[in-house]
C-alpha cells in the first residue's frame, strides 16, 4: 500500500465520526458567523471561484457556498467527501466535488485558494503550496491553521490540559484513531508546525509577501460555546496566513 491509499484509507475510517468533535465544525450561530466573517474579509468579493484543497465534511466549502462562492472541493478521501455532497444537497449548494490528492488541484484559473488544517497530512506540502499557485495564478491563498504538537512548548501545554480535561468529561476524541508512526514518519508538519515556517512555505512557493493574522473571533466565539469550567483552559489558538490579489483575477 503507497502512502496516498493509507492517508485515503485513515480518512475514509474517520469519515463517520470526524464532525462530532467541536474542533472540526461549528457549534452556535455566533461561532457560523465568525467564520463567515473571516472568509468575507480574507476573500475576494462572491462570487469568485475558490478552490478548497482538503475539503474534508466541507466545513470551508459550505460555509462559503452560503455566502455566495462559486466552489469546487477536492479531497482525496471519498468517504468524507460523502459527507460533503450530502450536506451540499441538504442545502441545495451547488458545489463541485473532486476526488483526488491535494498536490495535483483541477486546472482553474481559480479566484481562490483555501484549506484548513490540511498541510501537516502532505508529504510534501510545499509541492502542493506550489501547485495551487499554478490553478490561481492570480488569485488568492489562504491557509486556515493552528498552533499545535511540539510547534510551541507553552501552547503545546494547554493542549495537554484541554486533552485531559476532555477525557475527564468523557468526551468523544478528535479522531477514530491516530496515523501509524510509519506514516507519520513520512511527513514533515505531522508534529506541528510554527508559523514562521509556513509563512516562509508560502512565500517560496511563488505566492508573493504573507500576511498573517489570529483569528480571534472565531476563538472567542468558540470559548462561548464552552462550559464556564473549560473556559478557563482556552480553546486552541487559530490563525490565516494569506497571500495573492484579493480582487477577482
Amino acid at each position: 500500500m503507497d502512502l496516498a491509499d493509507s492517508v485515503r484509507q485513515y480518512w475514509d475510517a474517520d469519515a463517520a465520526t470526524y464532525d462530532r468533535s467541536p474542533d472540526h465544525g461549528v457549534a452556535t450561530p455566533t461561532e457560523r458567523a465568525a467564520w463567515s466573517a473571516a472568509l468575507v474579509r480574507l476573500l475576494p468579493p462572491p462570487p469568485s471561484r475558490v478552490l478548497d484543497v482538503g475539503a474534508g465534511t466541507g466545513f470551508l466549502s459550505l460555509t462559503a457556498a452560503r455566502l455566495g462562492y462559486q466552489l469546487t472541493a477536492v479531497d482525496l478521501s471519498p468517504g468524507m467527501l460523502g459527507y460533503l455532497r450530502a450536506a451540499a444537497e441538504r442545502e441545495e449548494l451547488p458545489i463541485e466535488i473532486i476526488e483526488g490528492g491535494a498536490e495535483q488541484p483541477p486546472p482553474g484559473p481559480f479566484d481562490a485558494v483555501i484549506e484548513r488544517h490540511l498541510l501537516w497530512t502532505l508529504p510534501d506540502p510545499a509541492a502542493a503550496l506550489s501547485a495551487w499557485r499554478q490553478a490561481a495564478p492570480r488569485g488568492r491563498l489562504v491557509l486556515f491553521e493552528g498552533l499545535w504538537g511540539m510547534a510551541d512548548p507553552i501552547e503545546h501545554l494547554r493542549q495537554q490540559a484541554r486533552e485531559g480535561w476532555r477525557r475527564l468529561r468523557g468526551e468523544p476524541d478528535h479522531h477514530h484513531g491516530k496515523y501509524d508512526a510509519e506514516l507519520v514518519a513520512e511527513l514533515p508538519l505531522a508534529s506541528g508546525v510554527h508559523p514562521d515556517r509556513l509563512i516562509r512555505m508560502v512565500e517560496q512557493s511563488g505566492w508573493g509577501p504573507a500576511w498573517f493574522e489570529r483569528l480571534r473571533d472565531v476563538e472567542w466565539a468558540q470559548l462561548l460555546s464552552l462550559p464556564a469550567t473549560a473556559r478557563l483552559l482556552g480553546v486552541a489558538p487559530r490563525l490565516a496566513i494569506s497571500a495573492g490579489a484579493l480582487t477577482r483575477a
